[in-house]
């Protein structure tokens, strides 16, 4: 960025830096119109749901208001928070829709782990097949998880030896493995972030700089190249998911 007198930023590049902004707000009110439009076509609910819920809450502000005497303060309070009850209600039924049509499709688990938001080393695909099961790593507060996703069957065995391979470089450091899936003692794909960020955090970020490093020497065996994940009907869950928390 250019500097004027003092080292202070110039006119042309504060300028420069206000249209870049405006240009990328512009982008993301267009990016969370499209997605609204996409969502309303297929979900016959969400503008009933949203619209409920928007008059629910701005109601129950007025009337707490009009019980002590203030509604005329609580109102504008009520008006947002319906506002925001709807924006927040939107992107929960963008997410389980998105969420939906990935369930199944190669690379699916790839893709929600992409979406980890946090202190989150991830891996993906360090083993797989040629019908495309497939094994990810993730080395957090909690340990390393080793998430296979395909036919359990195959899956089990790839686990199998990649958990092996991970307890001769960890130590003590909890491993843990799971299977992507919706049968008994699977986890659903939709549940998978949720999994991960309930499980107990059993070391630091030092530890966990250590783990990676020392994983990272491990070499990918075979298997093809997978997909990056899976994005149904051009659905960009991660810029969607980004301009929910902007708002």
């Amino acid at each position: 960025m250019a500097a004027g007198k003092g080292g202070n930023p110039s006119k042309e590049a504060k300028a420069a830096a206000k249209a870049a902004r405006k240009k990328a707000s512009k982008e993301r009110r267009q990016q969370l119109w499209q997605a609204f439009q996409m969502q309303r076509k297929e979900d016959k609910l969400l503008l009933p749901l949203m619209i409920g819920v928007f008059v629910g809450v701005t109601v129950l502000f007025l009337v707490i208001g009009l019980i002590f005497g203030v509604q005329w303060y609580l109102l504008p309070i009520g008006l947002i928070g319906g506002a925001l009850g709807a924006f927040i209600l939107f992107g929960r039924r963008v997410q389980n829709n998105v969420y939906a049509k990935a369930d199944g499709q190669a690379g699916a688990a790839a893709w929600a782990l992409d979406n980890l938001q946090g202190k989150w080393r991830v891996s993906p695909g360090i083993a797989a097949t040629t019908q495309l099961d497939a094994v990810h790593r993730v080395v957090g507060q909690p340990g390393v998880i080793l998430i296979g996703e395909g036919s359990p069957q195959r899956v089990k065995s790839l686990l199998a030896q990649e958990k092996k391979k991970v307890a001769r470089l960890v130590g003590d450091t909890p491993i843990y493995d799971i299977i992507i899936g919706n049968d008994a003692n699977q986890v659903p794909l939709k549940e998978l972030q949720r999994y991960l960020t309930k499980l107990p955090r059993n070391i630091d970020t030092k530890r966990m700089d250590l783990i990676e490093g020392r994983l990272s020497a491990l070499a990918t065996r075979g298997g093809p190249a997978l997909p990056k994940g899976p994005l149904p009907n051009g659905a960009k869950m991660r810029g969607v998911q980004r301009s929910i928390r902007r708002r």
